[in-house]
């Protein structure tokens, strides 16, 4: 077994080999003089079980593009297996045909991974769990509620606690926590009357005196979590928190998070924190390194995955 890293996330792949009391692979990401990427692996990787470690956040492309041709470069140098490791899976926003002649960019990134080389796909909360069906690959979709409902316990012992979904499309997640927790679910109804109108936030469930705790896979602008949280505080809710998996933060959204009602928003390391959000007073990361650890042991050694979550 070898694992692999490009240069997304290295810290987050320093961490799931020291958890593995593994070094990681010698290996060399650069880039030429017109930016294409060279990917060179300085150890025999013939034979082996091979893992590349790699989100494709921001720049996206270029780490998509660092992911292909270090697939290609392993499955070149005769890797027995190799496993795309890809904490946060990019483009996978767009699952569907959003109107006519518009891309399903989810399925050609499936098939570009498929085509470099990849035996296996190892994510974490799909933004769509139908994308494992783009794959044609065996794809272990893992799942960071269980990490938040545990910090959630200990954190929030013996607070009168709701879990809140920030849309009507979260709910199930939002539910699934609920259930985990032994507490109630409310839920904001998001709508925009006519285009240029702001939106207006309804609050289903009765929030008063609560905390509440705001749960999502992907945190981008912001601007969704920061009105729903008005709208709860408006609501005579006692405190707003936030669990998301994926924060991508883009644009100003450290800043709008930081000056909005939300009193601590938790992320995991999917996507490597920029130096704002390490500053940030209310923005905390939950490292997921373990979890991926046990989970890539468990498909090197052929045992359940699954049973991780049971």
């Amino acid at each position: 077994m070898k694992i692999v890293a490009c240069n997304s996330n290295r810290p987050l792949a320093e961490a799931v080999a020291a958890a593995l009391h593994m070094p990681l692979t010698r290996a060399s990401v650069r880039r030429f003089a017109d930016m294409e990427i060279f990917v060179e692996i300085h150890e025999n990787v013939r034979g082996e079980d091979v893992f590349v470690v790699q989100s494709t956040s921001y720049p996206a492309n270029d780490n998509l593009m660092e992911l292909l041709i270090t697939l290609d470069a392993l499955r070149r140098g005769s890797a027995r297996r190799v496993t795309a490791v890809v904490p946060y899976f990019g483009y996978a926003r767009q699952d569907r045909k959003s109107g006519p002649r518009t891309p399903i960019s989810a399925k050609l990134v499936a098939n570009l991974i498929t085509e470099a080389g990849a035996n296996r796909v190892l994510t974490m909360d799909l933004h769509a769990g139908q994308i494992q069906g783009f794959f044609d690959i065996p794809v272990d979709n893992l799942y960071a509620a269980p990490l938040f409902a545990r910090d959630i316990a200990e954190r929030f012992a013996g607070r009168d606690m709701m879990i809140v979904s920030p849309d009507v499309g979260g709910v199930l997640r939002a539910r699934g926590m609920a259930t985990r927790l032994n507490c109630d679910l409310a839920i904001i109804d998001k709508r925009r009357e006519r285009a240029g109108v702001s939106e207006v936030m309804n609050v289903i469930g009765d929030v008063a005196g609560r905390d509440c705790i705001l749960v999502d896979d992907i945190v981008d602008s912001g601007g969704t979590l920061c009105n729903a949280a008005v709208a709860l505080m408006a609501s005579k809710a006692r405190s707003v928190s936030v669990y998301i998996t994926h924060g991508v933060l883009s644009g100003g959204a450290v800043a709008r998070i930081s000056s909005s009602p939300i009193a601590m928003m938790t992320i995991t390391d999917s996507i490597l924190g920029t130096e704002a959000v390490r500053v940030a007073q209310n923005l905390r990361q939950l490292t997921i390194a373990p979890l991926l650890a046990e989970a890539m042991r468990r498909i090197s050694d052929e045992s359940s995955v699954s049973s991780l979550f049971e």
